[in-house]
């Protein structure tokens, strides 16, 4: 089982957004590394959903419903999607500025590629993330 985190801005689709849906089509992503990245999620595979430019934090956990097929939002064939339940909103969410002040963190994609929006995740740095979400 591989661990992800997709990012998207939340005026284009957030988090309240998925959960409405029940079930969302992560499309639009045209960018090789990402693609790549959501060719290789697996159904069941644990993703933390972040909210990039507005508030800047993982805000919940989701999961692939479904394994990449083509986007049907371009004639290219080049991109692909995936489907995405959520599984749980996080009691507090775990900001950008918190992952980068943890050191055990200092390595994440979401740090290193910051321009990707669809990245691998070490099983160690979300279970560090999950944890810190549900910190009391």
């Amino acid at each position: 089982m591989n661990h992800w985190l997709v990012k998207s801005e939340p005026f284009k689709y957030s988090w309240d957004h998925l959960v409405k849906e029940g079930e969302g089509m992560w499309d639009g992503v045209r960018n090789y590394a990402a693609r790549n990245n959501l060719m290789a999620m697996k159904v069941g595979d644990p993703i933390l959903f972040y909210h990039s430019n507005e508030g800047k934090e993982v805000v919940g956990l989701a999961k692939v419903s479904k394994e990449h097929y083509p986007d049907p939002t371009t004639k290219e064939e080049a991109w692909v999607v995936v489907n995405l339940v959520p599984v749980e909103l996080f009691p507090k969410t775990v900001t950008l500025a918190q992952i980068k002040a943890d050191p055990r963190l200092k390595g994440m994609d979401l740090i290193r590629l910051s321009r990707l929006s669809v990245v691998a995740v070490k099983p160690e740095e979300f279970d560090i993330i999950v944890a810190l979400a549900h910190e009391s």
